[in-house]
């Protein structure tokens, strides 16, 4: 995508190069304006640089990498074949009915809870969240989930915000199944914003919609609230703002660091062994997202809690930012 968006770019910037060439490199055939494409054909050097800059490009952050193909030649081919049966003909299968089964008994005891305990809402939140646990267990068991968490398990306490790189919407699950974050999304359509308004709301979830923008006031305003009550589940931030491949950060946006409070930094980091969990929402829909990573093998990742932050003296919220984004970048995780 990035080469044919250079290339784009070419053919609306069509500088006259004649002048620039001398007179015996000129095509000796009718006159003709030469454009940019011409000089890059001509000069080997700068056909190499041009395709540095398309490497270079921002669009990269938002690639999925195909995997290099195994299954090339007669002897791979029949194990691949077998492979493909396995995983989709008896894996797949049983994850979607252990997923079934986690889903009928997350239900069976989650309304119960939710409308027949509304005068005892201490109790009544415990319980939703350890459910809440439960079912994103249940998420992550579906896709043989292999997850290694590092460092410091997250308490609830006031004054303080977790920040984590963002690959997938299940980066929400897999950190959701160790604690009952309260996770700052988009709204969704469809059955995932069924969850968000029936479920998730339960853990003290904060939703907002990019297209209103008097929506970010109210959206700041709940954050500063909410990291203001000791009770409240601790508040997860994605600061990319979007799902990057995981190979990349891209700028973290400002909101998550004027807080007031402390950043505690998280990294995510998944093994591309079996399965590339990045998922292109511009391309696929969650639930075929789902579907592939349930037809893998595993989805092995790492999680690690990094060491809280601190807004320095005179620092400002986006140097402050950027700050953690190297601290965050510079980890053992990304490396």
């Amino acid at each position: 995508m990035a080469s044919s968006s250079v290339a784009a770019d070419m053919e609306l910037d069509r500088p006259n190069l004649e002048d620039y060439l001398p007179p015996d490199s000129l095509p000796q055939e009718a006159p003709r304006n030469l454009h940019l494409r011409d000089l890059l054909d001509i000069s080997p050097v700068l056909t190499e640089a041009a395709g540095a800059i398309v490497d270079d490009s921002f669009t990269r952050c938002f690639k999925s990498n195909s995997p290099e193909p195994w299954n090339w030649n007669i002897y791979l081919f029949p194990l691949w074949c077998l492979g493909v049966v396995i995983r989709y003909g008896i894996l797949f299968p049983l994850r979607s009915l252990t997923l079934a089964i986690g889903w009928l008994a997350f239900f069976a005891a989650f309304f119960p809870v939710h409308f027949l305990l509304k005068g005892q809402d201490k109790l009544r939140s415990k319980i939703e969240r350890k459910l809440v646990e439960m079912m994103c267990s249940v998420f992550v068991a579906s896709w043989t989930g292999v997850i290694k968490y590092h460092g410091p398990r997250p308490s609830t306490r006031p004054h303080q915000v977790f920040v984590a790189n963002h690959t997938s919407m299940i980066d929400f699950i897999i950190l959701e199944q160790m604690t009952a974050f309260a996770v700052i999304m988009q709204k969704h359509p469809g059955w995932v914003g069924f969850i968000q308004k029936t479920i998730l709301e339960s853990v003290g979830c904060i939703w907002f919609n990019r297209n209103d923008l008097r929506d970010r006031e109210v959206t700041a305003r709940k954050l500063r609230d909410h990291v203001q009550q000791p009770d409240n589940n601790p508040l997860l931030i994605f600061p990319e703002g979007t799902c990057v491949n995981n190979q990349y950060t891209v700028m973290f946006k400002k909101g998550a660091f004027e807080l007031g409070c402390a950043v505690c930094p998280i990294a995510i980091k998944y093994n591309k062994i079996f399965v590339d969990a990045f998922w292109n929402s511009k391309k696929q829909s969650f639930t075929m997202h789902l579907v592939r990573l349930m037809t893998s093998w595993a989805v092995v990742c790492d999680v690690w809690y990094l060491p809280p932050q601190y807004l320095r003296e005179g620092e400002t919220s986006i140097a402050f930012a950027e700050r953690n984004e190297d601290t965050w970048s510079g980890t053992s995780a990304l490396d």
